[in-house]
């Protein structure tokens, strides 16, 4: 068999065969209601790919999906083991229409069929100036649709597959995992916090308001109050660096009791390395700051090296560090 269903009276005259059941998806898959799981295709290569083979023939691939029935048959495990190929009916003579490639299950407990298989099948569409897919059979899961043009056969080119093909796969996830992003995204989570990928965007659902919100993780919040290094002459008032979703922010006081760092000649500047922030801790560019004496304000600078460089000019503004000298800084970490 190429096509085999776990928990189905398939196969040999004593049913499931263990390969069966190592092929097929098995355990608890996401939950769409209190017995039902969401259907879809399992994750992994490219599961169950179509390619067009001829005029009117295309070829499903391997791979492993969930098909679910009623309520009170469960859901189907399935895997696909060798590519099968599948032939479409010729086109319409006036319109085009769309058919589906699916996987199903009949389960004569259940349906009309007295039988216990499961395929990979082609559902015909109708004929239509605008086509509309076709309405799946029950217990089926629809992988691929096909436009086939009006008037397309073996004899007159057939189908230009590149452009007929419509993916249809859908993906589901074991219980807690995050959908991957398949083939429409209008659905409803089923639990509060499901999470799924949409277009590399994590997303949660939020049972409350009934939405898929954009998942923010919290914020990371480390912090230090050691390691920074002062000069000779120098002393450490206060420091603090803190960090909080990748912006860092550093909070310093330093003060020279005493002496004073006015540049004796009028309009000369003086540029003095005061202290240095630990590694870890420093900007991807050197930053300029302003700086507080009590008196007026200054100018600084945080390097990428660590270096906190005070500028000191005399005249209006000159700084005087005979009380302290206070700066902060918020940059993106080197």
């Amino acid at each position: 068999m190429t096509v085999r269903a776990a928990w189905l009276l398939t196969g040999p005259p004593d049913g499931q065969t263990r390969s069966d059941t190592r092929l097929a998806p098995l355990g608890t898959m996401v939950p769409e209601g209190e017995l039902t799981s969401r259907d879809g295709v399992i994750a992994g290569g490219s599961p169950l790919l179509a390619t067009g083979v001829a005029a009117m023939q295309l070829q499903l691939g391997p791979g492993r999906a969930l098909v679910q029935g009623t309520t009170a048959q469960g859901a189907y495990p399935v895997a696909v083991t060798v590519p099968e190929t599948l032939t479409v009916a010729d086109g319409d003579a006036q319109y085009p229409r769309i058919d589906s490639v699916v996987l199903r299950v009949y389960d004569g407990l259940y349906d009309q069929s007295k039988t216990t298989a499961v395929t990979v099948e082609l559902v015909k569409g109708q004929p239509a100036a605008s086509p509309a897919e076709p309405v799946l059979p029950a217990c089926s899961l629809r992988l691929w649709s096909i436009t086939v043009p009006a008037g397309a056969s073996a004899g007159n080119g057939g189908i230009t597959w590149a452009s007929a093909l419509a993916d249809r796969r859908r993906f589901t996830a074991s219980y807690g995992g995050v959908i991957p992003r398949g083939w429409g995204t209008s659905f409803t989570g089923a639990y509060d916090g499901q999470f799924r990928d949409n277009a590399g965007v994590l997303e949660r659902w939020n049972a409350t308001t009934a939405k898929w919100e954009t998942y923010r993780p919290p914020l990371a919040i480390e912090s230090a109050t050691s390691g920074f290094a002062v000069a000779s002459g120098y002393t450490l008032s206060s420091y603090s660096a803190r960090r909080t979703g990748g912006l860092c922010t550093l909070v310093f006081e330093v003060a020279r009791k005493g002496a004073q760092l006015d540049v004796p000649a009028a309009g000369n500047i003086n540029d003095e390395t005061v202290g240095t922030v630990p590694a870890g801790w420093r900007p991807f560019a050197d930053l300029e700051l302003s700086v507080s004496d009590g008196y007026g304000e200054g100018a600084a600078r945080l390097s990428t090296a660590g270096a906190l460089i005070l500028r000191t000019w005399t005249g209006n503004g000159a700084l005087r560090s005979d009380r302290y000298l206070r700066t902060s800084a918020t940059f993106i970490l080197a």
